[in-house]
């Protein structure tokens, strides 16, 4: 292995976790109802956890209200299970085949709660890419170790990896930044 082809595969695994921040911070609640909130939560279907965007029609039909429509009504009572048990902090009403998300403005406090989970989950994507620096950093060791490349390749590889890492935290860095301003914004 080369150590280009370890940083390409390394690059590879740190955009899997900067899209996983990304994923996570779009299901987060800011003052907007959006379909995304709820897109990524698993029901259990049929003792099988099945994302709710595979069992319902999910529509925004305005800034406070999320609508769900599921194509089998008999699971209505396992997404609103679904739904109370994420962090939304919203109650589903529903009318035996529709189910309403109504979303009223955030309190200061929420919002200053919701930007602590963004910190916390910001933080663990950090995490993550500081994980996969490791192990590509301990791959470039054993290369070394087993003379495959010299000491000054491991060097310049390393200071290659910190680049590419330091690069995805800043990535990380700027989606809080403008995540949590959209939170805070009244």
């Amino acid at each position: 292995m080369t150590i280009k082809e370890l940083l390409h595969q390394t690059e590879e695994k740190l955009k899997k976790a900067l899209e996983a921040v990304i994923r996570e911070f779009s299901e987060v609640r800011t003052g907007r109802a959006s379909p995304h909130l709820v897109e990524g939560l698993h029901v259990d279907y049929y003792g099988t956890p099945t994302l709710l965007k595979q069992l319902a029609s999910i529509s925004a039909q305005d800034a406070h209200l999320i609508v769900i429509q599921p194509w089998d009504i008999s699971v209505i009572p396992e997404i609103e299970k679904a739904i109370l048990k994420s962090n939304l902090g919203i109650t589903p009403s529903n009318d035996g085949k529709t189910i309403r998300l109504s979303f009223p403005p955030l309190s200061k406090e929420r919002r200053q709660e919701l930007a602590k989970q963004l910190h916390q989950m910001a933080e663990d994507g950090r995490v993550s890419l500081r994980t996969v620096r490791r192990d590509a950093k301990e791959t470039l060791e054993k290369l070394q170790k087993d003379k495959l490349i010299s000491e000054d390749d491991k060097f310049r590889g390393i200071d290659e990896l910190q680049k590419l890492v330091d690069k995805y935290i800043a990535k990380i860095d700027e989606l809080l930044k403008n995540k949590e301003k959209e939170v805070l914004e009244f």
